[in-house]
């Protein structure tokens, strides 16, 4: 017998509708994706009732293939839409180390049955993309997430091997602490020396984030959530509810001379209990045997043991030769790689390198600054030439050197597309990095994109969600796992995630994605609203664009041709110019169009294959000539869906 389906559940202002899968606030219905509202079901169905994480995932994920990180993301999703935070929670609360429990403020009338059908099965989880370059700051970002953060920071991402290693509960009497609480966030450590050591102790942070990172069945928290807390005042519990972890790290370094001087503690998030603290003096010399004490110290108290003895002795980002001076210049490289200074990175890269031959983690990291000046340079240059033979040069040294290191293939694969948009070959580089570099999740962001750029978008959204199982504030990660949901068709969620994004980051993220998702759903006016409120120069642009998808065809075609005819859109972005006839339906011009991109390698041809207003014409003669001219599958393989579809996918679910 099927089991019964809970009566209707009313609260304050809100209707729980289990059987129409709905929650209403006002009468108005708030969109959640279907895992949001099957943990919001469960934990309702029960009122008052602790559902710890596991049982949650096995409800509502059956726990295949699925992070606890990913719960966090649906408990933040679900705390959205209920007009709350884990800090002034009316009805989601966190028992922490447990679950979460929901509380019922008091009763209103119960629903009358609803007249819509039951929510259909789950669509797949398809990918999207980036419709469009935004100008140089959103690029920055952008640059961070897509390729250097994976290839360059592995150590912001070290919490990949607990998701590989995830699975059921088990009776294993190995692990006293159970595995949903052996989660951590390594907090800045605070620098007690001179302003201009902050390299050091950020340094010192991110190998320790990478040491935690060898541990079996220990989750770590990723660079890009756990700084946002370096000046912060909030409470460890506070922290650690954002984070959705039960242990943190913190502590202070100091260096004088010769000489390190640590403080580091480890303490409970639940009770705010320090269950280690330890202060270490030792010879500079001795860094590397300090770093890696201090990580089985903290392992140890959470009964956490070594994944096995290649882990133990991998070095990670460290010289090989232990050359202390090569170390001190990677880690101010790694400094200017966060401020966006390409040139220092490479001044402070090229020192280590020359320090230590034989560095080959400085040599691929080399490859990438000078890959992004190059990118930088005018197309064509004497100077972008340069950079890119530079980047040649260092990325074969430490492929030479280390012919199975990760970051060294992702160096590589990043350079063959910013150079030549060599489709196949990055991807060959980036699937390499990834498997020769499973436990740190290095290559992670660019093989995501990459396999977009392709059509692969169930892979590509795959990997763009460990990232925010490992990262779950860092604002980028969710404005890209965005531009995925708006290929799939997933317009809701998209929009979730750009909410997100917003109230994550002090910047406005760009609103072009709002904009494509009205176009997408019909509404010329909303997308219209969204246009005229961009920045010089895409606004007029955009306009042009969104009234596209109005019914004035004659003002429309005005606009547009005004845009055309001042010549600026033919040297800078004739993608976009592409993209408007496509929405308009016209082929002949979309393509004439597309041809003028590639001829400049407009850069945003990559996003050709996710794209759902070129992607009506997947079947058209000529689009497809295209794609295979520039080397690219047929796009009926692209699992992305066109705007035909993704309307058609709106009517229907009505």
């Amino acid at each position: 017998m099927a089991p019964s389906i809970p009566a209707p559940l009313a609260f304050d202002d809100f209707a729980l509708d289990f059987a129409g899968r709905r929650l209403l606030r006002g009468g108005t219905e708030k969109p959640l994706e279907p895992k949001a509202f099957g943990v919001l079901a469960l934990l309702a169905s029960t009122p008052g009732r602790v559902f710890t994480r596991d049982e949650i995932l096995d409800a509502v994920w059956g726990h295949r293939h699925v992070t606890p990180g990913v719960l966090n993301r649906v408990m933040t999703l679900l705390r959205h839409a209920l007009g709350e935070d884990a800090h002034g929670a009316r009805y989601l609360h966190t028992v922490h180390g447990v679950g979460y429990r929901f509380d019922l403020p008091k009763l209103g009338p119960a629903l009358s049955t609803p007249s819509t059908p039951a929510f259909a099965a789950e669509p797949m989880a398809v990918p999207v993309r980036q419709m469009r370059r935004v100008g140089d700051g959103w690029r920055r970002i952008s640059r961070i997430v897509l390729w250097s953060l994976p290839l360059l920071a592995a150590f912001a991402v070290a919490g990949w091997a607990w998701w590989l290693r995830s699975s059921p509960p088990t009776t294993s009497k190995a692990a006293t602490v159970p595995a949903v609480e052996r989660s951590i966030a390594v907090l800045p450590l605070a620098n007690a020396s001179d302003p201009d050591k902050q390299f050091f102790s950020d340094g010192l942070t991110d190998n320790l984030i990478d040491a935690l990172s060898r541990f079996e069945g220990l989750k770590v928290i990723g660079r890009m959530s756990s700084f946002r807390f370096r000046d912060g005042n909030e409470d460890i519990q506070a922290i650690g509810a954002k984070l959705g972890v039960a242990y943190i790290v913190g502590g202070r370094v100091q260096r004088a001379g010769g000489v390190v001087r640590i403080n580091a503690s480890l303490t409970r998030v639940a009770d705010g209990r320090m269950l280690w603290a330890e202060h270490y003096d030792r010879p500079f010399q001795d860094l590397f045997a300090l770093q890696d004490e201090i990580a089985q110290s903290i392992a140890f108290a959470l009964h956490a043991r070594l994944l096995s003895a290649e882990s133990a002795s991998r070095q990670g980002d460290r010289p090989p030769g232990g050359n202390m001076a090569a170390y001190d210049a990677y880690l101010r490289g790694m400094q200017s790689f966060f401020r966006n200074d390409y040139r220092k990175v490479v001044e402070y890269q090229g020192i280590a390198t020359r320090l230590d031959p034989t560095y080959a983690s400085a040599w691929a990291q080399l490859a990438i600054a000078w890959s992004f000046l190059g990118e930088d340079a005018e197309k064509g240059s004497a100077e972008a030439k340069a950079a890119f033979a530079n980047a040649h040069a260092a990325v074969d040294t430490a492929l030479r050197l280390a012919p199975d290191l990760g970051i060294a293939h992702g160096a590589r694969g990043n350079l063959m597309f910013i150079e030549n948009l060599d489709w196949d070959g990055s991807l060959a580089e980036l699937r390499r990095g990834a498997e020769l570099a499973p436990d740190n999740g290095q290559n992670q962001g660019g093989l995501s994109r990459m396999l977009a750029y392709h059509g692969k978008l169930r892979e590509a959204i795959v990997h763009r969600e460990r990232f925010l199982s490992i990262e779950p504030l860092f604002p980028g990660n969710y404005y890209l796992h965005s531009e995925l949901m708006i290929a799939a068709g997933r317009l809701d969620e998209a929009e979730q995630d750009i909410r997100i994004a917003r109230e994550l980051s002090p910047m406005p993220y760009p609103s072009h994605s709002l904009m494509y998702i009205a176009i997408l759903r019909g509404d010329a006016q909303a997308a219209l609203q969204v246009a005229g409120q961009q920045p010089a120069p895409w606004r007029d642009m955009d306009i042009a664009l969104a009234l596209q998808a109005g019914g004035d065809r004659a003002v429309a075609d005005a606009v547009l041709a005004k845009i055309i005819g001042d010549g600026s859109w033919r040297k800078t972005s004739p993608y976009v110019v592409a993209q408007a006839y496509a929405l308009r339906g016209d082929a002949d011009k979309a393509v004439e169009w597309l041809e003028r991109a590639w001829s400049i390698r407009d850069t945003n041809i990559r996003l050709l294959m996710y794209d759902p207003l070129l992607l009506r014409f997947r079947d058209d003669p000529r689009f497809i000539a295209f794609c295979e001219k520039i080397g690219l599958p047929p796009p009926s393989e692209s699992e992305a869906l066109g705007i035909d579809q993704i309307r058609a996918k709106l009517a229907a679910k009505g």
